[in-house]
């Protein structure tokens, strides 16, 4: 699998989580539609797009267990998490409610839209160990009756750990409020029915695990917010006119959001193809054992160093973070890189340090040895 993809032989690669990595075909592919583009802009872009990009978008929906209407392209999910912030009207003292293991990014997003209108971010404590059973419960019991919304991940940044959304999602539904996940690294790193999970807006990446090419990731709504959403960018879409229809959409949805002028479509033409290599290369079984070997490495890491995993097993996909003792986080990424050129993030929460080690398909048991063999 390493040869499917251009990654420099002499890098030990494992950080697929922070941008993933696009393998040959599909960088082939997005190529083929470039230059299709270019041979004609002007239709390309004016009296064809529409239609592909919703052909796109449909293999996309299937794959997601989605509605093609209810799902839009966008360029990666922390500008869907600030399209979703600036569309919230928010009264002084309401509350947004999140968890203190957010991604950086989208925690300050939410940061600024809530000083902005006066109402308040509240981050719920999540201990470590982490006890995925009491997850929603300590959610729920931090809402109250002036929270607005809910936002969380569906597999942190940080510490990796995949936190029960869907029934979230129906907890909060029941109380009124409104959730909008980040799923940044949900995309077939972990299996997704995304009408299943209910959330009211569910942001997604698709150049991270499903190995898109860059600037390809997702925004889901349920109907009945498509009127409320403004897009980062007002375009010819923002009213409607039949006439445009053949490139701004026919849906608010699609109108708000698809055209933006000449912002470089290609990444999103080309996820069908991301879907079909993985198809066609068995990644269910790929993914499994992915998962088996970090998940084994964690273990061997936590026993060597007197630290425990931080969660059961079975809330981690592709990606686990390996306990090391507390230390100064980006030197130690420097010295892993820079020594024994491994790329790997190491991150930090609270008084703890980990190696949060990404396992994709083109990884061997031969890479993690490596690290493995490191001083911590």
């Amino acid at each position: 699998m390493r040869e499917e993809f251009l990654l420099d032989p002499g890098i030990t690669f494992l950080n697929h989580g922070s941008y993933g990595a696009c393998p040959r075909p599909v960088l082939a592919e997005q190529q083929r539609w470039r230059e299709e583009m270019e041979r004609n802009p002007v239709e390309f872009l004016t009296r064809r797009s529409g239609a592909l990009l919703k052909s796109a978008r449909s293999a996309l929906a299937q794959y997601l267990g989605a509605q093609t209407d209810h799902l839009i392209f966008i360029p990666n999910a922390t500008t869907a998490v600030n399209a979703i912030a600036a569309s919230l009207r928010l009264a002084p003292g309401d509350e947004v409610l999140s968890t203190d293991l957010e991604y950086g990014a989208c925690d300050m997003t939410w940061r600024q839209h809530c000083e902005r209108q006066g109402a308040v971010l509240q981050r719920v404590q999540i201990p470590l160990p982490f006890e995925p059973q009491r997850f929603v419960e300590r959610m729920m019991e931090a809402a109250t009756k002036r929270t607005r919304l809910i936002f969380v991940s569906h597999i942190t940044s940080v510490t990796a750990l995949i936190f029960p959304v869907a029934e979230l999602c129906r907890a909060a539904r029941e109380r009124g409020i409104l959730v909008c996940i980040d799923g940044a690294h949900a995309p077939s790193q972990i299996d997704l029915a995304l009408d299943e999970i209910g959330a009211d807006f569910y942001s997604g990446n698709c150049h991270k695990w499903l190995c898109a090419p860059k600037g390809a990731a997702f925004l889901h709504v349920r109907p009945e917010h498509h009127e409320m959403l403004r897009a980062p960018v007002i375009s010819w879409g923002w009213y409607d006119n039949p006439v445009q229809h053949s490139y701004t959409g026919e849906t608010v949805f699609e109108r708000r959001f698809q055209w933006q002028g000449t912002h470089d479509i290609t990444p999103w033409l080309s996820v069908p193809a991301a879907i079909a290599f993985q198809a066609e290369r068995e990644w269910a079984r790929r993914r499994a054992e992915c998962h088996a070997l970090a998940i084994g490495l964690m273990h061997e890491f936590g026993e060597r160093h007197g630290l425990a995993p931080i969660a059961p097993d079975e809330c981690f996909g592709q990606m686990a973070p390996l306990p090391v003792p507390h230390q100064d986080a980006p030197a130690l990424r420097a010295r892993l890189f820079d020594e024994h050129r491994i790329e790997v993030p190491v991150t930090e929460h609270g008084d703890r340090t980990f190696v949060r080690v990404s396992m994709q398909a083109y990884n061997t048991a031969a890479d993690l040895q490596r690290l493995s063999a490191c001083r911590f």
